[in-house]
Protein backbone atom coordinates (compact mmCIF):
# COMPACT_ATOMS: atom_id res chain seq x y z
CA UNK A 1 0.00 0.00 0.00
CA UNK A 2 1.74 3.61 -0.61
CA UNK A 3 2.56 5.24 2.26
CA UNK A 4 -0.13 7.84 1.61
CA UNK A 5 -2.71 5.78 2.05
CA UNK A 6 -1.51 4.35 5.21
CA UNK A 7 -3.70 4.13 8.71
CA UNK A 8 -6.88 4.69 7.12
CA UNK A 9 -10.17 3.44 7.18
CA UNK A 10 -11.52 1.66 4.11
CA UNK A 11 -14.55 4.22 3.53
CA UNK A 12 -11.91 7.15 3.58
CA UNK A 13 -9.42 5.49 1.71
CA UNK A 14 -12.01 4.32 -1.09
CA UNK A 15 -13.27 8.25 -1.33
CA UNK A 16 -9.75 9.23 -1.48
CA UNK A 17 -9.11 6.40 -4.55
CA UNK A 18 -12.41 8.13 -6.57
CA UNK A 19 -10.73 11.42 -5.98
CA UNK A 20 -7.44 10.25 -7.72
CA UNK A 21 -9.24 8.53 -10.32
CA UNK A 22 -11.18 11.64 -11.50
CA UNK A 23 -8.01 13.38 -11.35
CA UNK A 24 -5.81 11.34 -13.31
CA UNK A 25 -8.97 10.31 -15.94
CA UNK A 26 -10.97 12.79 -15.97
CA UNK A 27 -7.94 15.90 -15.05
CA UNK A 28 -10.18 17.45 -11.86
CA UNK A 29 -12.72 17.04 -9.14
CA UNK A 30 -15.44 18.77 -6.83
CA UNK A 31 -17.22 18.37 -3.81
CA UNK A 32 -20.33 17.28 -6.05
CA UNK A 33 -18.80 14.37 -7.48
CA UNK A 34 -17.79 13.01 -4.27
CA UNK A 35 -21.44 13.34 -2.72
CA UNK A 36 -23.15 12.04 -5.82
CA UNK A 37 -20.66 8.94 -6.07
CA UNK A 38 -20.89 8.14 -2.27
CA UNK A 39 -24.21 9.48 -0.26
CA UNK A 40 -22.00 12.10 1.70
CA UNK A 41 -22.36 15.41 3.21
CA UNK A 42 -21.13 18.17 2.04
CA UNK A 43 -18.47 18.74 5.08
CA UNK A 44 -17.70 14.91 4.50
CA UNK A 45 -16.92 15.71 0.87
CA UNK A 46 -14.78 19.20 1.86
CA UNK A 47 -13.14 16.81 5.02
CA UNK A 48 -12.08 14.37 2.01
CA UNK A 49 -10.55 16.70 -0.29
CA UNK A 50 -8.78 18.90 2.20
CA UNK A 51 -7.21 15.11 3.27
CA UNK A 52 -6.15 14.04 0.10
CA UNK A 53 -3.72 17.67 -0.36
CA UNK A 54 -2.30 16.47 3.11
CA UNK A 55 -1.61 13.33 1.90
CA UNK A 56 -0.74 13.85 -1.52
CA UNK A 57 0.03 17.81 -1.63
CA UNK A 58 1.24 17.61 -5.21
CA UNK A 59 -1.82 16.20 -6.52
CA UNK A 60 -4.31 18.50 -6.81
CA UNK A 61 -4.52 22.75 -7.73
CA UNK A 62 -7.45 24.22 -7.05
CA UNK A 63 -9.40 26.43 -9.54
CA UNK A 64 -11.38 29.18 -8.83
CA UNK A 65 -13.29 29.66 -11.71
CA UNK A 66 -13.95 26.14 -12.57
CA UNK A 67 -14.73 25.56 -8.67
CA UNK A 68 -12.68 22.29 -8.88
CA UNK A 69 -9.66 20.95 -8.35
CA UNK A 70 -7.36 19.97 -11.66
CA UNK A 71 -4.34 17.40 -11.92
CA UNK A 72 -1.21 19.37 -11.31
CA UNK A 73 1.58 18.60 -13.84
CA UNK A 74 3.44 17.42 -11.08
CA UNK A 75 0.21 14.33 -10.56
CA UNK A 76 1.47 10.89 -9.24
CA UNK A 77 -1.02 8.54 -8.02
CA UNK A 78 -0.41 7.93 -4.54
CA UNK A 79 -3.76 5.73 -3.75
CA UNK A 80 -4.71 4.52 -7.17
CA UNK A 81 -3.11 1.94 -9.25
CA UNK A 82 -4.38 3.30 -12.41
CA UNK A 83 -5.04 0.61 -15.09
CA UNK A 84 -6.04 1.47 -18.61
CA UNK A 85 -7.80 -1.74 -18.71
CA UNK A 86 -10.20 -1.63 -15.83
CA UNK A 87 -11.30 1.78 -17.05
CA UNK A 88 -11.90 0.34 -20.96
CA UNK A 89 -13.67 -2.57 -18.93
CA UNK A 90 -15.87 -0.45 -16.75
CA UNK A 91 -16.34 1.84 -20.27
CA UNK A 92 -17.97 -0.91 -21.67
CA UNK A 93 -19.90 -2.21 -18.69
CA UNK A 94 -21.81 0.96 -18.55
CA UNK A 95 -22.21 1.41 -22.61
CA UNK A 96 -23.58 -2.24 -22.48
CA UNK A 97 -25.81 -2.03 -19.15
CA UNK A 98 -23.76 -4.29 -17.38
CA UNK A 99 -22.99 -1.84 -14.93
CA UNK A 100 -25.13 1.55 -14.23
CA UNK A 101 -23.71 4.67 -14.52
CA UNK A 102 -24.26 5.19 -11.10
CA UNK A 103 -21.99 2.19 -10.00
CA UNK A 104 -18.98 3.61 -12.17
CA UNK A 105 -16.26 6.28 -10.80
CA UNK A 106 -16.63 7.74 -14.93
CA UNK A 107 -17.92 10.53 -15.61
CA UNK A 108 -17.74 11.96 -18.73
CA UNK A 109 -17.44 8.85 -20.68
CA UNK A 110 -15.72 9.12 -24.30
CA UNK A 111 -18.20 8.36 -27.12
CA UNK A 112 -18.25 4.24 -27.14
CA UNK A 113 -19.46 2.08 -29.53
CA UNK A 114 -18.75 -1.82 -29.98
CA UNK A 115 -19.89 -4.71 -31.44
CA UNK A 116 -23.90 -5.59 -30.11
CA UNK A 117 -23.69 -8.66 -28.02
CA UNK A 118 -26.93 -10.56 -27.76
CA UNK A 119 -28.93 -10.66 -24.51
CA UNK A 120 -28.33 -13.96 -23.27
CA UNK A 121 -32.19 -15.32 -21.63
CA UNK A 122 -30.80 -16.33 -18.09
CA UNK A 123 -33.78 -17.31 -16.23
CA UNK A 124 -33.33 -15.25 -12.41
CA UNK A 125 -34.49 -18.32 -10.00
CA UNK A 126 -32.33 -20.24 -12.66
CA UNK A 127 -28.71 -18.96 -11.77
CA UNK A 128 -29.98 -19.05 -8.26
CA UNK A 129 -30.33 -22.56 -7.83
CA UNK A 130 -26.88 -22.96 -9.19
CA UNK A 131 -24.92 -20.66 -7.53
CA UNK A 132 -27.11 -22.43 -4.14
CA UNK A 133 -26.03 -26.02 -5.14
CA UNK A 134 -22.46 -25.03 -6.07
CA UNK A 135 -22.44 -23.21 -2.35
CA UNK A 136 -23.49 -26.44 -0.80
CA UNK A 137 -21.95 -29.01 -2.84
CA UNK A 138 -26.11 -30.14 -4.33
CA UNK A 139 -27.22 -31.90 -7.43
CA UNK A 140 -30.08 -30.23 -9.03
CA UNK A 141 -32.55 -32.13 -11.93
CA UNK A 142 -32.65 -30.01 -14.57
CA UNK A 143 -34.83 -29.84 -17.66
CA UNK A 144 -32.22 -28.80 -20.07
CA UNK A 145 -32.17 -28.22 -24.23
CA UNK A 146 -29.43 -29.72 -26.11
CA UNK A 147 -28.78 -29.58 -29.76
CA UNK A 148 -28.22 -33.20 -30.06
CA UNK A 149 -31.84 -34.03 -29.31
CA UNK A 150 -34.92 -32.44 -30.58
CA UNK A 151 -37.23 -32.20 -27.06
CA UNK A 152 -35.41 -31.54 -24.07
CA UNK A 153 -34.98 -34.17 -21.28
CA UNK A 154 -34.63 -34.08 -17.44
CA UNK A 155 -31.14 -34.98 -16.14
CA UNK A 156 -29.28 -34.83 -12.97
CA UNK A 157 -26.14 -32.30 -12.98
CA UNK A 158 -23.87 -31.60 -10.00
CA UNK A 159 -22.53 -27.58 -11.00
CA UNK A 160 -19.77 -26.27 -9.29
CA UNK A 161 -18.82 -23.61 -11.06
CA UNK A 162 -19.75 -20.65 -13.60
CA UNK A 163 -18.37 -19.86 -16.99
CA UNK A 164 -18.20 -17.58 -19.44
CA UNK A 165 -17.23 -18.04 -23.44
CA UNK A 166 -17.43 -14.43 -24.50
CA UNK A 167 -20.99 -14.52 -25.38
CA UNK A 168 -22.45 -17.50 -23.18
CA UNK A 169 -23.08 -18.18 -19.90
CA UNK A 170 -22.85 -21.61 -18.56
CA UNK A 171 -22.11 -23.60 -15.39
CA UNK A 172 -19.53 -26.66 -15.30
CA UNK A 173 -21.35 -29.61 -14.44
CA UNK A 174 -20.75 -33.21 -13.56
CA UNK A 175 -23.98 -34.61 -15.63
CA UNK A 176 -25.66 -37.88 -14.16
CA UNK A 177 -26.38 -38.96 -17.80
CA UNK A 178 -22.82 -39.27 -19.55
CA UNK A 179 -20.85 -39.84 -16.45
CA UNK A 180 -18.49 -37.02 -17.20
CA UNK A 181 -18.56 -33.33 -16.57
CA UNK A 182 -19.63 -31.12 -19.27
CA UNK A 183 -20.71 -27.46 -19.84
CA UNK A 184 -24.26 -26.45 -19.57
CA UNK A 185 -26.03 -22.77 -20.86
CA UNK A 186 -27.74 -21.29 -18.20
CA UNK A 187 -30.08 -19.75 -20.76
CA UNK A 188 -31.01 -24.14 -21.84
CA UNK A 189 -31.62 -24.80 -18.66
CA UNK A 190 -35.88 -24.93 -19.07
CA UNK A 191 -36.86 -25.68 -15.23
CA UNK A 192 -35.24 -26.92 -12.28
CA UNK A 193 -37.19 -29.99 -10.57
CA UNK A 194 -35.01 -30.75 -7.33
CA UNK A 195 -32.11 -30.76 -5.22
CA UNK A 196 -30.07 -33.39 -3.19
CA UNK A 197 -26.80 -33.95 -1.73
CA UNK A 198 -23.88 -34.45 -4.47
CA UNK A 199 -21.30 -36.99 -4.01
CA UNK A 200 -18.85 -35.31 -6.47
CA UNK A 201 -16.48 -33.46 -5.65
CA UNK A 202 -14.95 -30.38 -7.99
CA UNK A 203 -11.65 -31.80 -7.59
CA UNK A 204 -12.34 -34.60 -10.18
CA UNK A 205 -13.18 -32.23 -13.02
CA UNK A 206 -9.42 -32.66 -14.26
CA UNK A 207 -10.27 -30.42 -17.31
CA UNK A 208 -11.14 -27.54 -15.12
CA UNK A 209 -8.68 -27.35 -12.49
CA UNK A 210 -5.91 -27.77 -15.12
CA UNK A 211 -4.24 -24.60 -16.41
CA UNK A 212 -3.07 -24.79 -19.38
CA UNK A 213 -0.48 -22.03 -21.56
CA UNK A 214 -1.53 -20.76 -24.80
CA UNK A 215 2.06 -19.84 -26.78
CA UNK A 216 0.45 -17.10 -29.48
CA UNK A 217 2.71 -14.95 -32.12
CA UNK A 218 2.50 -12.98 -35.69
CA UNK A 219 1.33 -14.62 -38.08
CA UNK A 220 4.40 -15.57 -39.54
CA UNK A 221 3.81 -14.33 -43.48
CA UNK A 222 3.12 -10.75 -42.17
CA UNK A 223 5.67 -8.53 -42.44
CA UNK A 224 8.44 -7.28 -40.34
CA UNK A 225 6.91 -3.78 -39.71
CA UNK A 226 3.18 -5.64 -39.32
CA UNK A 227 4.59 -8.53 -36.95
CA UNK A 228 5.86 -5.60 -34.50
CA UNK A 229 2.40 -4.02 -34.53
CA UNK A 230 0.61 -7.18 -33.68
CA UNK A 231 3.39 -7.52 -30.73
CA UNK A 232 2.32 -3.97 -29.37
CA UNK A 233 -1.58 -5.36 -29.75
CA UNK A 234 -0.92 -8.50 -27.95
CA UNK A 235 1.62 -7.16 -25.46
CA UNK A 236 4.58 -9.99 -26.60
CA UNK A 237 8.09 -10.49 -25.38
CA UNK A 238 10.41 -11.56 -28.19
CA UNK A 239 7.86 -12.19 -30.61
CA UNK A 240 5.53 -14.24 -28.06
CA UNK A 241 2.68 -14.08 -25.65
CA UNK A 242 1.38 -16.54 -23.13
CA UNK A 243 -1.71 -16.99 -22.00
CA UNK A 244 -3.01 -18.84 -19.42
CA UNK A 245 -6.14 -20.71 -19.42
CA UNK A 246 -8.11 -23.19 -17.86
CA UNK A 247 -7.97 -26.57 -19.87
CA UNK A 248 -11.47 -27.05 -19.70
CA UNK A 249 -11.95 -23.49 -21.46
CA UNK A 250 -9.54 -24.02 -24.33
CA UNK A 251 -12.04 -24.40 -26.99
CA UNK A 252 -13.30 -20.65 -25.97
CA UNK A 253 -10.25 -19.29 -25.83
CA UNK A 254 -8.98 -20.07 -29.68
CA UNK A 255 -12.37 -19.64 -30.91
CA UNK A 256 -12.24 -15.98 -29.61
CA UNK A 257 -8.33 -15.50 -30.41
CA UNK A 258 -9.86 -17.04 -34.18
CA UNK A 259 -7.10 -19.96 -33.94
CA UNK A 260 -9.97 -22.40 -34.12
CA UNK A 261 -10.03 -22.30 -37.72
CA UNK A 262 -6.93 -23.54 -40.54
CA UNK A 263 -3.99 -21.04 -41.20
CA UNK A 264 -4.68 -21.13 -44.53
CA UNK A 265 -9.29 -20.41 -44.30
CA UNK A 266 -7.96 -16.55 -43.47
CA UNK A 267 -5.40 -13.97 -45.29
CA UNK A 268 -2.45 -13.05 -42.69
CA UNK A 269 -3.60 -9.69 -42.36
CA UNK A 270 -7.28 -10.85 -40.99
CA UNK A 271 -5.76 -13.67 -38.97
CA UNK A 272 -3.10 -12.08 -37.44
CA UNK A 273 -1.90 -14.40 -35.11
CA UNK A 274 -0.86 -18.16 -34.71
CA UNK A 275 -0.35 -20.77 -32.15
CA UNK A 276 3.32 -21.41 -31.53
CA UNK A 277 3.04 -24.67 -29.98
CA UNK A 278 0.26 -27.23 -28.12
CA UNK A 279 -1.02 -26.29 -24.45
CA UNK A 280 1.27 -27.28 -21.84
CA UNK A 281 0.54 -27.87 -18.00
CA UNK A 282 0.58 -24.81 -16.54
Amino acid sequence: MPEAAAALKWGVERRLEFIEFRLYWEGGVNRSDIIGAFDVSVPQASKDLTLYQERAPQNAIYDKSAKRYIASNEFQPCFLKPDAGQYLNQLRSVAEGILAPSESWIAHSPPYAGPPVPARGVNNDTLRTMLAAIRQNQAVEIKYQSLSSDDPRWRWIAPHAIGFDGFRWHTRAFCEVSRSFKDFLLSRIIEVRSTRPSEVSPEDDADWNELITLEIGPHPELSESQKRIIALDYGMRGGRAQIQVRKALRYYALRRLGLDTPLEARRPQDQQIVLLREPASG
